[in-house]
């Protein structure tokens, strides 16, 4: 009874909040989310970053994206959440996925049958481990792993940084025990749309280390086998943006987004974690796609005083995040033993005696959130397009009560998007002008480069992560028509198998295959040992630094991004 007079209650504010309904503009750059620190909620001392990982650091002087941390627990959830028992309790805890689902209206559809079940989401991060909540083995499906760990069968596909088994579990998680219609019970773990499939795409390695070209591949992979072998991708979640130096007008990561986008794959993107007077990261600037923003709880129940994170990225006046989600100190899934998990013991959430979850805050868990509500949206109405996709979300999003442009339409509403009337091709179709994809692959990257460890050598200028050259123009042709993957191969070179084999934990995976020929910093790739982490039962196992993996360089701010928010943080 008391459920249903907050939901009636909840609705009745709704109608009479002025809605704010307008698609802002497009404009440039920055990075996505992962995670923020609380100080004195460590549970041990953080691990030397020279423990967790052997990978070369920023080399600009300010700190990589390694040496921040998770956690993010300023409101004290983990006390609240424990304090009568001595048990984390999900439905006391403001940041766990219960009351996230609760609060954007996600338990409501559930309720009509809607769990996102035929709906695939491509998650294009660091891996997906098979830790509980995603090791049915429906849940997960491996598509190729484009990363620098792919040469190494005891890390392909897997999560050794601990970022992407998080937004997994925001978006489709579901514990084996969960009965069908009670998806909504606070003693176990269900994501925002809890019978959606991931497909899994990896692009960074267990320090996180990808290029920009290694995203536009997986993009581009997700477009082209999006029906493949009984594959149904209608979402992409791309919890990662870049510090663009051009306009997404010709921005080939913006264009590659656009392109999924028209071929009728929902993209959803993180708008950056650097707070205000920053532009949203690139691809989030290109505003045909949907960039999200974080709500931040205030450690209150009431939804009336919620505000705009103050992490989230302003943008400007031509292009602001166009809804805000849930992304503060959300609680999802724990990968035992990846670089997270090892330096950020603080993330742990306190009372978990299974020590399964893991907190943080971003924007990158906001998308998560909005992603799996899109899962919903199109099991219900499969025939929706993109563009009424957006239109629905945004037209249904129940405005702050505090005026802020950063909100963009506001805080999303999943149990009223379902119901409203779609609008008709014509009415939701979007008018910005296309991107053309024609710009530089170094104006995309931004600040973010990876780098041989074995000798310092940049990946930079007009080449690709295997060091073939890049031609903007040919790529675009290829890309638009459907056919930037021949088998295996793009842009000239093998990335991976040319179809599916064998099974795994995720009854199926494409096949991998052996990189040749010269990296480049002029190496063979053969001649690589590829060790790196080495996954195992007990989890990502630190081998030493002459076997060091790829690593990222001049991470400041961008790529798979951590926040500093709250106490004694500094950035």
């Amino acid at each position: 009874m008391n459920e249903l007079v907050s939901v009636e209650t909840k609705r009745s504010k709704r109608q009479t909040r002025r809605r704010i309904w307008q698609l802002p503009a497009a404009l440039t750059l920055v990075p996505l989310a992962i995670a923020a620190v609380s100080p004195g909620a460590g549970h041990g001392p953080l691990l030397p970053a020279a423990a967790a990982s052997s990978a070369v650091v920023a080399a600009s002087g300010t700190s990589g994206f390694q040496d921040q941390a998770w956690g993010d627990d300023t409101t004290r959830e983990d006390e609240k959440a424990s304090r009568k028992t001595g048990d984390w309790r999900a439905e006391a805890d403001l940041g766990s996925l219960f009351n996230a689902a609760k609060n954007t209206g996600a338990h409501d559809v559930w309720a009509s049958g809607v769990t996102g079940r035929g709906v695939d989401v491509a998650v294009i991060d660091t891996g997906i481990s098979p830790v509980q909540g995603l090791d049915d083995p429906t849940k997960v499906v491996n598509g190729p792993d484009l990363s620098f760990e792919s040469q190494n069968d005891q890390t392909r596909h897997l999560d050794g940084y601990g970022h992407g088994t998080h937004m997994a579990g925001i978006i489709a998680g579901r514990d084996a025990d969960v009965v069908a219609g009670q998806e909504n019970d606070p003693d176990r773990f269900v994501g925002i749309a809890p019978d959606a499939r991931i497909v899994n795409l990896k692009v960074a390695s267990a320090d996180g280390g990808a290029d920009v070209t290694q995203i536009i591949a997986a993009i581009d992979w997700a477009v082209q086998h999006r029906n493949d072998a009984g594959l149904n991708i209608r979402v992409i979640n791309l919890s990662y943006g870049t510090s663009s130096t051009q306009p997404y007008l010709v921005d080939p990561l913006a264009y590659a987004v656009e392109n999924a986008w028209r071929k009728g794959i929902v993209v959803v993107v993180a708008a950056g974690n650097d707070g205000a007077g920053v532009p949203v990261t690139m691809p989030a600037a290109n505003p045909h796609v949907l960039s999200v923003g974080a709500v931040d709880h205030l450690g209150t129940k009431p939804l009336e005083d919620d505000v705009t994170a103050d992490f989230t990225n302003s943008g400007n006046a031509e292009r602001r995040p166009d809804l805000l989600a849930p992304g503060k100190s959300v609680v999802s899934l724990r990968t035992p033993g990846s670089y997270s998990d090892r330096a950020h013991p603080e993330g742990l959430v306190s009372g978990d005696d299974d020590q399964r979850f893991f907190r943080g805050s971003g924007t990158s868990q906001a998308t998560a959130v909005v992603s799996g509500a899109v899962a919903l949206m199109l099991q219900q109405r499969p025939d929706l397009t993109p563009d009424q996709v957006k239109h629905l979300l945004l037209s249904t999003a129940d405005p702050l009560a505090e005026p802020d442009p950063v909100q963009g339409a506001g805080v999303l509403d999943i149990d009223e998007a379902v119901v409203a009337a779609a609008p008709s091709p014509a009415e939701a179709a979007q008018s910005w002008p296309a991107a053309e994809g024609t710009g530089t692959l170094e104006g995309s990257r931004g600040e973010s480069h990876v780098v041989d460890p074995t000798d310092g050598a940049v990946l930079d200028g007009e080449i690709d992560a295997m060091g073939s050259p890049w031609d903007a123009r040919s790529w675009r042709t290829a890309t638009a028509a459907g056919a930037a993957w021949s088998g295996g191969e793009w842009n000239g070179r093998t990335w991976a198998g040319s179809d599916w084999s064998g099974s795994s934990w995720t009854a199926r995976s494409w096949r991998s295959a052996a990189w040749s020929g010269d990296s480049w910093a002029g190496g063979d790739w053969l001649a690589r040992s590829w060790r790196g982490d080495v996954w195992s039962s007990a989890g990502w196992e630190s081998l030493s630094t002459a076997s060091r993996s790829w690593t990222a360089r001049s991470w400041r701010a961008r790529s798979w991004r951590t926040v500093l928010t709250g106490p004694g943080a500094t950035w």
